[in-house]
């Protein structure tokens, strides 16, 4: 499966559903080079999630949102929830763990801690 390009007006209906990860890059970032050759083998490799890569030069406001500072930066979704969020270029071997974890969640008991976190934000 190829990558989607994130941007603000997509944001929202590609996390919505399943697991996603998104890969934060810049052209210029030497590191981010590295990793997405291994972001593009795991969404060949896994045709049950969405792997989208957001431009952080082109999607300032977007990658601002997230509080990225450094990149590579990757995000994992599970059907709507943030589940992940760690800067630094992982090799091929941590991505596919990341990938069998976030699989494997329980979601009814992450979304309850999600609910409780967002109200103590509030």
């Amino acid at each position: 499966m190829a990558t989607v390009t994130l941007t603000s007006e997509n944001h929202d209906e590609t996390v919505k559903d399943g697991v996603v990860l998104i890969d934060f890059w810049a052209g210029w970032c030497v590191p981010c080079q590295r990793f997405a050759p291994i972001f593009e083998q795991s969404s060949e490799d896994h045709s049950d999630v969405t792997f989208a890569k957001l431009d952080t030069e082109d999607q300032q406001e977007l990658a601002m949102r997230y509080g990225v500072t450094s990149i590579p930066t990757l995000v994992a979704y599970r059907d709507g929830v943030p589940v992940f969020q760690q800067a630094g270029a992982l090799p091929q071997a941590a991505l596919e763990d990341l990938i069998s974890q976030v699989q494997g969640l329980d979601m009814d008991e992450v979304r309850k801690a999600y609910a409780e976190a967002q109200a103590q934000q509030s």
